[in-house]
């Protein structure tokens, strides 16, 4: 599958280069420092490319969103029309002082992106755990739950099927609506693993009996 990423900061780079190793297409793109990104393809292998926000959304089946919340409204410009593509949004409306979210109940970083994004097929996913997690998301001989949400079910089970491969158990939180629970679930994860000093090893399981 082609991918673009649009974003490649820790989130980004991280599941660019776990999904290349397991044989997909990337094109990295969306950085202040355009070196950077040619460094990035380079060390993640010949399955990887640097370019264009246009560019990866030419490029990709599936587009892996992952800018910083203050700049969501610029990347998706540089992006351009995403009608008919499989956007995943891993952002958080996260506060600069980490303190809280920005927005969060009555709409979600999702809903808002969807607003400004007609057309496009958009699943919350990678939003809840750090980047380190992403790349490892084994705790021993448990999986870490990955929560997802979106109104498309043939995108939900493409990105369910993406999620999957890097070891994660997918679940289906319903429909996008549900990311105003899944964004304030990052926050969770952020208060524990830093104001409760937890580390950022840790991460969410869901049980069943």
């Amino acid at each position: 599958m082609n991918i673009g990423i649009v974003g490649s900061g820790n989130v980004g780079s991280t599941l660019g280069k776990a999904w290349a190793r397991r044989g997909h297409k990337i094109l990295f793109s969306y950085s202040r420092d355009p070196k950077k990104l040619e460094s990035l393809a380079t060390l993640a292998g010949p399955n990887t490319r640097a370019g264009s926000p246009a560019e990866a959304v030419q490029f990709g089946e599936v587009i892996l969103f992952a800018p910083p919340w203050p700049s969501v409204d610029h990347a998706l410009k540089a992006a351009g029309p995403l009608s008919g593509k499989i956007l995943i949004d891993c952002t958080n409306p996260l506060k600069q002082d980490l303190g809280g979210l920005e927005i969060g109940h009555t709409t979600s970083a999702a809903e808002e992106i969807a607003k400004k994004t007609p057309g496009a097929r958009i699943v919350k996913a990678f939003n809840m755990t750090g980047a380190e997690n992403m790349a490892s998301p084994h705790f021993g001989a448990e999986q870490a739950t990955m929560f997802i949400c979106g109104d498309d079910a043939a995108a939900k089970t493409a990105v369910a099927r993406l999620t999957q491969e890097l070891g994660f158990e997918a679940v289906d939180a319903g429909p996008l609506q549900a990311a105003r629970l899944l964004e304030p679930l990052a926050m969770l994860w952020i208060h524990l693993a830093y104001a409760q000093k937890m580390g950022s090893g840790i991460g969410f399981k869901l049980l069943r009996r």
